[in-house]
């Protein structure tokens, strides 16, 4: 069923070429100030450090905290986020010697404890960049991926983010490209179709076979 699934999606969205980045670095930061925004906000933000000339390892961590707050306002929380990223690169600086090549070699059950430890730094985020930036295979569960499956009935609402990441990994082939692109696909139907209040008519996932009928609203969308 989970193979079926990302098929549909697939085949309705096409690739999704996530995650967008010029460079490792990039997508770690990204992963960090994403939290709690819409990307456009982070690609502002992101902008902004570049202009600045401070998107690398030894720029941020000599900036201030309080300037790289105000470079990355856009992205909504830019105090606690300028903090989360000082955190970052300090632990980076002092474990690998700000060498992002030293910390992606890292086995991975260890860099995700390590990571986890970091301040701001949750499951999601730590999945990101283990899987974005590092290459590493492991599943990323966000809020799209607990709303679309739970929904369906195939995880419990209330399931724990390991839960929810072992139900897929369990499912799926262990693939990078896989892990990488089901996880965008997820994210492009939750944005279109599986929204707070639902939009099911159309959804490539609404008559999959399997899954559990759904009242329509009008045919604008169905209630939860």
């Amino acid at each position: 069923m989970a193979l079926q699934i990302y098929r549909r999606l697939r085949r309705r969205f096409g690739p999704r070429h996530w995650w967008p980045g010029d460079s490792p670095l990039e997508v770690i930061v990204g992963a960090i100030l994403t939290q709690n925004t819409a990307w456009q906000n982070v690609t502002k933000a992101i902008s902004n450090l570049k202009d600045a000339s401070v998107l690398g390892i030894p720029e941020l961590a000599s900036i201030p905290e309080a300037r790289l707050a105000q470079l990355i306002r856009p992205s909504g929380y830019f105090n606690q986020k300028a903090r989360k990223l000082k955190g970052f690169v300090a632990w980076l600086m002092e474990r690998h010697q700000g060498d992002l090549g030293s910390m992606f070699r890292t086995p991975l059950p260890r860099l995700r404890k390590e990571l986890l430890a970091l301040h701001g730094i949750g499951p999601e985020t730590a999945d990101s960049i283990l899987l974005y930036a590092a290459g590493m295979k492991i599943f990323v569960v966000d809020a799209y991926t607990r709303r679309v499956f739970s929904r369906h009935g195939l995880i419990q609402e209330q399931a724990s983010y390991d839960e929810i990441q072992a139900w897929f990994e369990a499912r799926l082939p262990r693939s990078l490209p896989l892990y990488n692109d089901y996880h965008a696909q997820i994210v492009q139907v939750g944005k279109e179709y599986c929204r707070k209040t639902p939009l099911c008519r159309g959804c490539p996932l609404e008559l999959l076979a399997g899954f559990p009928p759904r009242p329509h609203d009008g045919g604008r969308g169905a209630k939860k």
